[in-house]
């Protein structure tokens, strides 16, 4: 029988080492092989980092990142640490690649490389069904489709889910990330963890959003590939607002009306990959979070019931996906928070946690699943036991 398990602790002392200290001391059983931790970005992260691994066992590895909320089975919460403790039959080997600002291929690349090292395979030679890819990236650098390539470039079957270390802070002129590799702490960067293992796993996504039928074209986009000028061959943002029946000042992501109530979304088979519009600009023009082709076709989704929609996954999808359900790494989209928070039903959403396998995770800087960048969605690595 193989199984991966994880155990959970939580803390919101802010002295570094009475918060390990009190972390450490909610854990029992065997040794934990890798422990994951998910800390505010007010922390003082080198030093909680330090008072952390200096309390592990020399062989447990240790990942982590900052985070603009963290989250366990007791809900969602903010300036805490929450700390994952994985032990099990697998092995896992850790990459951290530097320099996405420069070269965000060649980082991923660094980061998968190294991983592979740790384990002993080549990129090449990584089967799918037992190994599977975490990866955390400083969300703020905005390279995940790029560092995706660098990952995936010797192995396009590899899956992959995660997010990007975050921020609470709203001023973006003073957000910052940081990511957490075993002893070392550092920004402008990605890890990567790969997982070996025989037990049950699945890398999942969830989103609130229902297709409606309506598609739009991407006609015209600037140099960067992240602008859509045109759509359905007029200006981007009257043409949304056209549709949507508002005006182009109602369309940012933030306001009741607009991206967050009807995104977009990429049709991949039966699924639909949320890749939601962010922000109209001045010049007509509309700013998505992931890069853009002309021509490229999505299709316009509709906001469903999201804590109930979260409740299911949690109480069907994943007991379905997963035998026997042991433990859960969550990356949750801060754009889910926010509209958790403007339609009032941050209470809901917290209570379906308790749903889920053993949790730990946090509020992210938009997300990884299967080699995409995507938005407003959950994903979710979960482990099980057969």
């Amino acid at each position: 029988m193989a199984n991966v398990k994880m155990q959970t602790a939580r803390s919101t002392l802010t002295d570094p080492v009475a918060a390990a200290e009190d972390l450490l001391r909610q854990l029992h059983g065997p040794p934990p092989k890798l422990v994951t931790l998910f800390a505010s970005r007010q922390r003082d992260q080198r030093a909680l980092n330090r008072a952390v691994r200096e309390r592990l066992p020399k062989d447990t590895r240790l990942v982590g990142a900052t985070t603009a909320g963290e989250l366990d089975n007791n809900g969602i919460h903010v300036n805490s640490v929450v700390l994952g403790a994985l032990s099990g039959d697998f092995e896992v080997g850790l990459g951290l690649g530097s320099g996405l600002t420069g070269d965000a291929i060649a980082a991923g690349a660094q980061a998968i490389k190294r991983a592979c090292e740790e384990l002993g395979v080549r990129q090449q030679d990584l089967d799918a069904r037992r190994y599977v890819g975490l990866v955390i990236d400083d969300g703020f650098r905005y390279k995940k489709e790029e560092l995706l390539l660098g990952i995936l470039e010797k192995n396009q079957t590899l899956v992959l889910v995660g997010g990007g270390a975050s921020d609470s802070e709203p001023d973006p002129s003073r957000q910052s990330a940081l990511i957490h590799v075993d002893g070392e702490v550092a920004g402008d960067g990605v890890l990567v963890a790969l997982f070996k293992t025989n037990a049950p796993w699945a890398a999942l996504r969830s989103h609130w959003y229902v297709p409606t039928g309506q598609r739009l074209t991407i006609t015209k986009v600037d140099e960067t590939h992240t602008r859509a000028l045109e759509i359905d061959g007029l200006p981007a943002a009257k043409r949304y607002a056209e549709i949507l029946g508002v005006t182009p000042e109602e369309l940012e992501f933030g306001k009741p009306k607009g991206f967050a109530v009807r995104p977009t979304a990429l049709k991949v088979g039966r699924e639909y990959f949320i890749r939601a519009a962010w922000r109209p600009l001045e010049d007509g023009s509309i700013l998505f979070a992931n890069l853009l082709e002309e021509g490229s076709e999505l299709d316009l989704m509709k906001a469903g019931d999201l804590a109930g929609m979260t409740r299911d996954f949690f109480a069907e999808e994943l007991p379905r996906r997963v035998q026997n359900p042991q433990a859960a790494l969550l990356f949750h989209c801060s754009g889910r928070m926010w509209y958790a928070n403007a339609t009032g039903v941050v209470p809901q959403l917290s209570e379906a946690l308790k749903l889920a396998p053993s949790a730990a995770g946090m509020n992210v800087q938009f997300e990884i699943y299967s080699g995409f960048h995507i938005n407003t969605t959950l994903t979710v690595l979960a482990f099980g036991s057969n």
